[in-house]
């Protein structure tokens, strides 16, 4: 073998990125070399008290401890992070195409007009990718997973909140202000046109985990309590879930009406997009898979007999958003 050769080869196996997948409650980071295999990973929940500052500084940390630096002993962003090459960002907002900012990540108190990767740029030297979550799923999912034949898809993502992915042409379509996908806002019923949902939006007061929770309280006769935010959280619908896998009817009413709308809004996607595919992913997906598929796919084909598209659900699960953060970093560092 030249050597010459071999050294650049293991000089570039000791290369790495970093990804991050930012979302609402949690965040995640994965550490990949240039090949695009994961190595070492790290999660722990958002801490959205010290507002974007004080999360900035939680994402440093979390970096760092990809790093090898000891939790707790420093965090310091220039230790350990020789052979560092680019970070990608997959967050839960619209990133404005021009500058990079993200515009606003509305599940985050204070998460508007945020420049988080100057912020991330500054500390560590390295090219900085920022993109809306969704558009980080859509490329993890064209990249290893079930969209890797299709030109033409679109990746729902249904967590806290609900964004997609467009993919249009084998290109992520991200429109004038970077707001392409943000499906939060949809509306599917023209009679509450004029309805103020705050920062919210109809369709995810209806099909994101926020509105799932709302609803399944109202149903199920539960309250929020002071001091049983766990068991009853706003951000989390995994009690209706729960409720629904034991047969619970009330539970099963609330999500059949989650997914119809779901479905309804999905079909006007297609009416705009005619895409190959549709793809569901994120944390809802999980709670009630096969009858998430049949209501959406029945609401779909009632709507589109005849050009109705496949829908799968994720094959990359919950690293979605991982795997498209990788992808976009390796392509930062020209590796890709």
């Amino acid at each position: 073998m030249n050597s010459k050769r071999s050294s650049v080869s293991a000089a570039a196996s000791r290369d790495w990125v970093v990804a991050v997948d930012m979302g609402a409650s949690n965040l995640r980071f994965a550490r990949a070399d240039l090949a695009g295999r994961l190595g070492r990973t790290h999660a722990e929940q958002v801490r959205p008290e010290g507002g974007p500052t004080g999360v900035i500084e939680q994402i440093k940390a979390g970096i760092a401890v990809l790093a090898g630096s000891a939790p707790g002993k420093s965090t310091r962003p220039a230790e350990g992070r020789a052979g560092l090459r680019a970070i990608a960002f997959g967050v839960p907002s619209a990133v404005n195409p021009r500058s990079g900012r993200v515009t606003l990540a509305n599940n985050l108190p204070g998460w508007r007009n945020i420049d988080l990767g100057g912020a991330i740029r500054s500390a560590f030297g390295v090219p900085v990718m920022v993109d809306n979550d969704a558009n980080m799923a859509a490329l993890g999912e064209r990249w290893k997973g079930a969209a890797r034949k299709a030109a033409n898809f679109v990746f729902v993502a249904l967590g806290t909140g609900i964004g997609a992915g467009v993919v249009v042409d084998g290109r992520l379509c991200h429109g004038r202000t970077g707001n392409a996908g943000e499906l939060y806002r949809l509306n599917v019923d023209w009679r509450r046109w004029a309805d103020d949902f705050g920062d919210t939006g109809y369709f995810e007061a209806h099909v994101a985990g926020l509105g799932i929770a709302a609803a399944g309280r109202r149903a199920l006769g539960m309250r929020t309590r002071r001091g049983a935010s766990n068991l009853v959280s706003a951000r989390d619908a995994q009690f209706v879930f729960e409720a629904f896998r034991q047969g619970d009817l009330r539970a099963r009413a609330v999500l059949e009406r989650a997914f119809t709308i779901l479905g309804a809004g999905i079909a006007d996607l297609v009416s705009v997009l005619d895409p190959d595919l549709i793809v569901l992913g994120g944390g809802l997906t999980r709670g009630a898979p096969e009858f998430m598929l049949e209501t959406v796919q029945r609401v779909l084909h009632r709507i589109h007999p005849d050009i109705a598209p496949p829908v799968h659900l994720s094959a990359l699960g919950d690293r979605a958003q991982l795997y498209g953060a990788v992808f976009a970093a390796l392509s930062a560092a020209g590796a890709s």
